[in-house]
């Protein structure tokens, strides 16, 4: 099974923060959780750092 370096981190990060709770009270609150995390990670992914925008580069000057 071939797995990318950022689903493992999200896996791992998933897994550190709900040992943290040990034990939910019910299944919603699991779910409430981890919907949670994988929503900030999402916005994260999308909001993330641009290193090089192509969109205001200046064309070189002959």
């Amino acid at each position: 099974m071939r797995t990318s370096n950022a689903l493992e981190r999200v896996n791992q990060e998933l897994k550190r923060r709900t040992r943290v709770a040990r034990v939910f009270p019910n299944e919603p609150s699991l779910l409430r959780l981890i919907s949670a995390l994988l929503a900030e990670t999402s916005d994260d992914w999308e909001t993330g750092i641009i290193y090089l925008n192509m969109e205001n580069q200046n064309p070189p000057s002959v």
